[in-house]
């Protein structure tokens, strides 16, 4: 089986006057909402092979927070940033070779993704929190597409 994770972006503080929304940082609550997260995975042996991060400073942080990671294989990639999950099912494929693969972004990509990828139709799915996790599992010969995943494990601080 092949693993995909994903994690939302921890709370961030809301944006100051003339501040980017790319420049946000985490709150106290979202850094301890990563180190819980960073605490999970370890907890249940999810190491990615490798990790796709948003450059926004508010899922940097995030990744920042988990802890340590076994893995050396740290990406920051921009695409993730305001992507739709067709862009993220492109972006999965290309890295079909990481085990598991990590993504760390935001919403409404991830969790409409998470909708998509489990049970076929992204629609106006909620439900992924800041700081929450999913893991989704597929045979290692199949494509990413609508219905095709497995949501074995989904969690939030």
């Amino acid at each position: 089986m092949r693993e995909l994770i994903l994690l939302r972006h921890a709370h961030a503080e809301s944006a100051l006057t003339g501040q980017a929304d790319f420049e946000r940082p985490l709150s106290a609550t979202g850094r301890d909402e990563a180190g819980a997260a960073g605490d999970w995975l370890r907890a249940h042996a999810l190491q990615p092979g490798r990790v796709l991060c948003s450059p926004a400073l508010r899922a940097r942080q995030t990744l920042d927070g988990l802890g340590p990671l076994e893995t050396a294989d740290i990406r920051m990639e921009p695409t993730i940033y305001e992507a739709t999950p067709g862009t993220l099912i492109d972006l999965a494929d290309a890295h079909r070779d990481a085990h598991p693969l990590l993504l760390v972004g935001h919403n409404p990509g991830l969790e409409q993704l998470v909708a998509l990828l489990h049970s076929g139709r992204s629609g106006h799915y909620r439900g992924m929190p800041p700081g929450a996790i999913a893991v989704l599992e597929f045979a290692d010969s199949a494509a990413m597409e609508p219905g095709s995943a497995r949501l074995s494990w989904f969690w939030w601080p």
